[in-house]
């Protein structure tokens, strides 16, 4: 019996998917629960599989060597949301956008903009820790969580964290899953902490050369201003001629207005703000030019350190498609490199003590380098225990260090 006739024995025809790269193409299956999933797993452990995980295979290249792929498209129900508690639980494999609009009918918002957000699945969002502009005023992806439910390399099904912001038993192992790259388990479901759907949401763009603009998002930090987004976006990536600066505000209507305010006194009115349409167009832009790059990565320095961060990346990658958030240190690249490049500039930013992480690329670069690279001494042998913890036989294909 061939592996794809015994996994539709296992789950059913219909998790089964159909391919189109032949008989020798690895088999994708959709299981419909996060049960089925378990059983998979726990299957795939006993007869020794390696498996591939997917979300919707929108965002990283699904071609990692496996003997099977998991993918989570299947797991696609909202269990709960709670408008009154500003919380929700719903499976991975749901798409964010159909997440959105769901959570937008209720009057609730989950303040997250990652690069692709508009084909990518939640659990991908959680697995990669990718996240956008937002994180400056909302954080990154783990501050979202108040719990996941996954599944471990041979079949557990584990509980972290809780439905209720007041329970955070288990709040390491979320941390550990966020970001985590699926190296420590499959995610099928997530507990959301939301906010509410804001009442109103103007962004300001101010144009200029790069250094200017860094100066201007000084001073905009020192006022004490919190923005929900502070972003300064290359030429080519915001489809104009310099550089640029966006403000993004959010909230109520008296708190925008009154942030408005301070923006234009802080800035001396320099500042053009758009209408719904255009900004809607303009971060949309932004966070597609980045999804359609072969290779997306992310680092994280002090917010000082930004100029020269950016000047380091146009010398050793080029500049023409970041993303930066100069409040919170992040820088987002997107374009072509090589192993080779990749390894100087993590060495380059790792005198500087500025992690790299490589979010999505061909399998022969993620491969060759890693999602983290080599960890520091005595870090290696914890993150190798876990994987043993929770991958006993490290079926879970996932470049985490590279090959050296």
């Amino acid at each position: 019996m061939s592996l794809r006739d015994r996994l539709r024995a296992l789950l059913g025809r219909d998790a089964v998917l159909e391919t189109t790269g032949g008989p020798d193409e690895a088999p994708r299956v959709a299981p419909a629960s996060p049960d089925a999933v378990a059983l998979l797993l726990g299957t795939a452990h006993e007869e020794g599989w390696r498996v591939r995980i997917e979300g919707a295979g929108t965002w990283m290249s699904t071609d990692a060597p496996a003997d099977l792929a998991l993918t989570t498209r299947r797991l696609d129900r909202v269990p709960s949301i709670a408008p009154q508690d500003l919380t929700a639980t719903t499976e991975a494999g749901i798409g964010c956008d159909l997440l959105r609009q769901q959570l937008a009918d209720r009057g609730a918002w989950l303040a997250v903009d990652p690069p692709g957000l508009a084909g990518r699945t939640l659990g991908s969002i959680v697995a990669t820790g990718t996240s956008g502009p937002l994180r400056q005023g909302f954080g990154p992806i783990r501050d979202h969580l108040l719990g996941v439910t996954f599944v471990t390399g041979d079949g557990r099904i584990i509980q972290s964290g809780g439905r209720v912001m007041k329970n955070v038993a288990g709040y390491d192992l979320t941390r550990l899953q966020a970001g985590g790259f699926g190296a420590f388990g499959v995610i099928v479901l997530v507990h959301l902490r939301l906010r509410a759907l804001p009442r109103a949401d103007t962004t300001f763009l101010l144009e200029g050369g790069r250094e200017d603009l860094t100066q201007v998002a000084e001073d905009i930090r020192a006022t004490g201003l919190e923005p929900a987004a502070l972003e300064l976006v290359s030429p080519a990536l915001a489809r104009r001629e310099r550089w640029v600066l966006a403000v993004r505000l959010a909230g109520s209507a008296a708190l925008v207005a009154a942030d408005e305010a301070g923006l234009r006194a802080a800035t001396r009115g320099r500042f053009t703000p758009l209408r719904a349409e255009e900004a809607h167009a303009f971060w949309m832009r932004a966070a597609e030019g980045l999804a359609t790059r072969p290779v997306a990565f992310r680092i994280g320095g002090l917010p000082e350190g930004g100029d020269e961060l950016l000047d380091l990346l146009q010398h050793q990658v080029g500049d023409e498609w970041i993303s930066a958030s100069p409040g919170v240190g992040v820088i987002r690249w997107a374009g072509d490199t090589t192993p080779g490049r990749l390894r100087h500039l993590r060495r380059a930013l790792a005198e500087k003590e500025v992690p790299l992480t490589l979010e999505r690329a061909p399998w022969t670069l993620r491969g060759a380098v890693g999602h983290f690279g080599q960890y520091r001494e005595n870090v290696s042998p914890l993150v190798a225990g876990l994987r043993r913890t929770f991958d006993p036989g490290e079926h879970f294909v996932v470049a985490i260090e590279g090959d050296g």
